[in-house]
This record gives structure tokens, sequence and C-alpha cells, in this order.
């Protein structure tokens, strides 16, 4: 508890279930049978009626006052009316001793541990002078009985009370530290939510607008003397922009791309070379698409991972390889299934690129390898300047139930 000292308070028992009425019970029965054990010894003289009256006062005022759902100074008002109704009692009928014990459990509830123990020492001591003047002599046992069955009584209840003041401290450490991780889940869950969006916005959306500015600029090229030509290519960068359009809602609702709507996980191979061929007429590439192993069905996540991540190495390919060849092989293992895109382009040094460099490649391969590494996968990047480059993702092969 960080080294806090624990300073119990009066009532910390006080939401106990069943104590108030175990003590209205337990004084209730020692109170008739005082006044039954009085009316044995004594009969029905002068004090009888004071007796009775008061044995009768003693529990109504009792069992009429909850001091659990009191104030602190209503609570001790009462206390002390029922306390000095039970000093008259014994006075009177020494018998009404044993009624201390529920009065002290009570004591304590109501006051102060300090204030409690003080007012339990004067009840012990009014015992022992009842018990005292009703023999005539001195007896060790009128002495040590009270004052023995009172330090037990303090003690355990105050074992009890240390006890619950421990686990409320814990309690209460444990809501701050559900409120800690709730906001320290909220924080991640942003967080993630984040990179999902700069990861697929980079492999889906980017790849277009690339293509829209091929497209373009070859337009503006030929506008004059291949008019013909330059309309396809503007209607073409047209019909990329309402795609992107909608890849960029579909990211935004964390959807799976439009190509796998329909062929679901089965369908990967077609999806890649549907975008592979997109890419080619738009770029000029020669892009091939190989698979090896039989395909199989795969979960929806994995599928659109697989594809995001060959749209946006085909983007970093066209935008940063200078290549004329691209080769994109999907082998599908027993239990996991390998996409490799591999270009002739002019190759670069996978050591020197990252988020940290600030390079749009670099975040890309970033962004790859995440998404890889939440599914189970792993990414392979192999390649050196001059000598064109490999990307290898590996994903666990389980299928879609």
């Amino acid at each position: 508890m960080n080294g806090t000292r624990l300073r119990p308070t009066a009532g910390i028992l006080a939401r106990v279930p069943g104590l108030p009425a175990a003590l209205t019970a337990v004084l209730s029965l020692l109170v008739v049978a005082s006044t039954v054990r009085y009316v044995d010894a004594h009969g029905i003289g002068d004090r009888a009626g004071w007796v009775l009256g008061g044995a009768v006062l003693l529990v109504i005022t009792y069992a009429a006052y909850s001091f659990t759902a009191a104030s602190p100074w209503r609570g001790r008002i009462w206390l002390g009316l029922v306390v000095a109704m039970w000093f008259g009692l014994v006075l009177m009928a020494p018998s009404f001793a044993w009624c201390a014990v529920p009065l002290c459990f009570v004591a304590l509830r109501v006051l102060p541990f300090t204030a409690a123990c003080v007012l339990i020492a004067a009840m012990v001591a009014t015992v022992i002078a009842a018990w005292m003047s009703m023999s005539g002599r001195f007896d060790p046992t009128i002495v040590a009985g009270p004052v023995s069955v009172a330090v037990l009584a303090v003690a355990a209840y105050r074992a009890l009370e240390r006890e619950a003041a421990v686990r409320q401290a814990l309690l209460d450490e444990l809501r701050e530290a559900e409120g800690d991780l709730a906001d320290a889940q909220h924080q991640a869950g942003v967080q993630a939510e984040r990179a999902r969006l700069s990861r697929d916005i980079h492999d889906s959306v980017a790849q277009g607008l690339s293509s829209i500015n091929l497209l373009l600029q070859a337009a503006q090229q030929g506008w004059t003397t291949h008019p013909a030509a330059a309309r396809d290519h503007v209607s073409q960068a047209a019909l990329t922009a309402r795609d992107g359009l909608d890849e960029v809602r579909r990211v935004v609702r964390d959807l799976a791309p439009a190509e796998l709507e329909d062929s679901a996980g089965a369908g990967v191979p077609a999806a890649m070379r549907r975008a592979a061929a997109e890419t080619a007429g738009q770029a000029g590439l020669d892009i091939r698409v190989l698979v090896s192993g039989t395909p199989v069905p795969v979960a929806p996540a994995v599928a659109t991972a697989l594809l995001r991540t060959a749209r946006g190495a085909l983007a970093n390919v066209v935008e940063h390889a200078a290549a004329r060849t691209t080769v994109i092989t999907l082998t599908y293992q027993p239990d996991a299934v390998v996409l490799d895109v591999r270009d002739d382009g002019v190759g670069f040094d996978p050591a020197g690129l990252g988020p940290a460099r600030g390079s749009y490649r670099g975040r890309g391969l970033d962004g790859i390898r995440r998404r890889v590494e939440l599914l189970g996968g792993r990414l392979v990047v192999e390649s050196a300047p001059g000598d064109g480059a490999a990307l290898a993702v590996t994903i666990p092969l389980e299928p879609e139930s």
C-alpha cells in the first residue's frame, strides 16, 4: 500500500450484514434472562417495578434506534442513554452486568477507538463493583473474569477492524488500478487504430494516388499529339480516384478490400492478379503473379493483409525501384502462406530505412511488418543498392471456420 499507514475509523464494520440484528438479539436475550433471574431471586418486591420497567425501556430504546444509519453525534447520544439505563439496572440488579458484552461491541462500533476503550473500562469497573457488593467479599475471579472478557472483546474487534481497513485499502487501490488500466487500454486502442489507418492508407489509397499521378502525367504529355489517348488516361484516372474514395471508406470502416468481398479467402490469387494487372497497366511494368501449392480458404484478416501487403509493395516498386519486372509469388504451405514480391530495380539498403528516417518507403515497410506481426507472421526484406529487392511475408495458415 505504498507505505501508507492505516488509521482505522469508528464504524468500519458498520456495514457487516447481520451484525446489528445479532447484537440486538443477544442484548434482548440477556435482559430477559437477567430479569427472570432477579424476579426468581427477589420476587415482586419494592424494586421489582423499577427493574422490570428499566429492562423494558432498555430493550425498547436499544431496538428503536438504528445506529448503523445514524449520524455520529446522534449515535453517541443514543449510546449514552442506553449505557445510562444499563448502569441503573446494574446498580439495582448485578445480574444485568452480562449485558455489558454486547454493549462493548456497540461502543466499539459507534465511538472512536480510544473513547470506546474508556467507556468499556468504566463498564468493567461497574460490573466488578456490583458483583463484589453482591458477594460481600473480595474474589479474584470477579476481577479477572470481566477484565479478561473485555480485553478479548476489544482485541478481537480491533483485529477485525484492522483487517477490514486493510481490505478496504486494497479495494481502493484495485479500483484505482482498474481506472488506470482502462485509461491505458483506451490510449493503446487509439494508437492501434491510428497505426491501422496509416498502414491501410499507405498500402491501398497511396497506390491509387500514385497511379492517378502517372495517368495525369501521361495525359498531359500527349494532350495535343494524342488527344484520344490522353482522354483515356484522364478517364482511367477518374475511375481510379473513385475506387480510391471507396477504399478510403472501407479502410475507415475496417472492411476487407472490395476484391475480396465475393471470393473471401479462397480468391486471394485472383485478387492479386487483378491488382497486378491494374498496376502494370498504369505504370507500364511487367508484373507476373505465380501461385505455388493449392490455394485454400484463409481468414479474412489474413487475406486482407496479403492483398494490402502486395499493393503496398507494388506502390513502392512503382515509386522508388525504377524496375522493369516484378514477380509476385503466393505459396501455400501446410501451415502457412508466403507472399514474395521481387523486382529488378535499383535496390536499397534495408538497414537504412525505417520510421525514424522519415522515408515514405520506410514507413510502408514498417506498416507491413506491424500488420503481419499482428497475425503472428514475419517479414523479411532482402536488397542491396543496384541489385533489386525482395520482400517475403509469412503468415500462419489457419483455415477459416
